[in-house]
């Protein structure tokens, strides 16, 4: 072997080495600090795109779970509002079994038909005033207005002396009760829902018109009114309310794919709640006399089945609902731990490197100060 003054080979490769070494070391160390075996696309352009992936689908799956509560939340809601229907409608039918038979006296059938009447305004306002999260849970059933079912009414037509016409609103709080004195037109009921309005028991908007077939109708209900309207004035009859529309629950679940079965929504249709035509069929139905206890027997009946099938479906979207966010659960799990397999660092195993990379440092400096000082060995030939 020559002897050069001019190239240190020996330096120039421990340098390298020492070089490579301390680079390995400082990536061990982010590991260790980080906890993850991939910090940059340097570190594993591969393995960062499937565990970025992942993630995006975590938060997905995570989300869809949320979802799937909020939605059984809003649905055991409405179950729950419909349980307590249910009840009610249990008492009127034994009201209207009550009052199906012979030796009802006037009096007690009117206090048959009071408590019917009640029941009846309950369920309307259960329907009004159920919400979840702020939103109404049977959506806009609210009526849009109440109408008469006395028709070729006029502002001029006299009411019925001493009859009893009350509006509740519960957006309000207020419950407007009128009663008719002797001579009372409808235009004095209708300056009474006007003032009543500018008073703030009922909300703004609410009016007492009479329509194109000569009804009178109260109302309209909007997204912040939410009223309730009877009478035992003849002249009026009783005041029918138009069931509103239906609400349709949408859930969506994703695992951030943009197509595939991954990816659905899971809806359930829940009916309007009111005792209108249209939703519960009972606001015609009164207890005044046998005859008619026994058609709102029949009536009862019919919406009793008619709130079983609704709390039926109900059952099966929140089973529904249940199972989706099971299988959302486990998904996240098995995701999560594909995810640590590639991400997260073995801990056991970089300690490990940072032991072997310490010492080789160490070694690397050694040799690097020996290959230095290997070189002044030339300078003995020209002493």
């Amino acid at each position: 072997m020559s002897l050069s003054i001019l190239n240190n080979i020996s330096s120039l490769t421990a340098e390298n080495a020492l070089s490579n070494t301390q680079m390995s070391l400082q990536k061990t160390l982010t590991q260790l600090s980080t906890g993850l075996k991939i910090n940059s696309g340097s570190d594993d352009a591969a393995g960062l795109s499937i565990v970025n992936g992942m993630t995006a689908s975590i938060a997905a799956l995570t989300q869809s779970q949320q979802n799937a509560s909020n939605g059984i939340g809003m649905l055991q809601t409405a179950d729950g509002a419909l349980s307590q229907v249910t009840t009610l409608l249990n008492r009127a039918v034994t009201l209207a079994t009550e009052g199906a038979t012979s030796g009802v006296t006037t009096s007690q059938a009117a206090a048959l038909q009071n408590e019917f009447g009640s029941i009846l305004s309950e369920i309307n306002q259960i329907g009004q005033s159920t919400n979840f999260n702020g939103a109404n849970v049977f959506a806009s059933n609210a009526p849009d207005a109440y109408t008469s079912t006395q028709a070729s009414l006029a502002t001029t037509t006299v009411l019925t002396t001493g009859s009893v016409t009350s509006i509740t609103d519960s957006a309000t709080g207020g419950t407007m009760v009128y009663t008719a004195k002797s001579g009372d037109t409808i235009a004095a009921l209708q300056t009474a829902v006007t003032n009543a309005v500018a008073a703030g028991t009922l909300s703004a908007g609410t009016t007492a018109t009479i329509n194109g077939a000569g009804e009178l109708a109260i109302g309209p209900n909007t997204g912040t009114t939410g009223i309730s309207v009877t009478t035992n004035d003849a002249v009026l009859g009783a005041m029918n309310a138009t069931a509103g529309t239906n609400d349709t629950s949408t859930v969506y679940i994703g695992d951030g794919t943009t197509t595939g079965a991954g990816n659905t929504t899971i809806q359930t249709t829940i009916n309007s709640l009111s005792s209108a035509t249209g939703s519960l069929n009972l606001a015609s139905n009164n207890l005044n006399s046998a005859t008619s206890s026994q058609a709102a027997l029949l009536a009862v009946t019919a919406a009793i089945t008619t709130v079983a099938a609704q709390r039926g479906v109900i059952g099966a979207s929140v089973n529904r609902l249940t199972a989706a966010s099971d299988v959302m659960s486990n998904a996240v799990t098995n995701l999560q731990s594909a995810a640590n397999s590639l991400q997260n660092a073995d801990i056991g195993k970089t300690v490990a490197n940072m032991t072997q990379y310490n010492v080789l440092q160490s070694t690397g400096m050694a040799a690097l100060q020996q290959s230095n000082q290997a070189q002044q060995a030339v300078l003995k030939l020209v002493q």
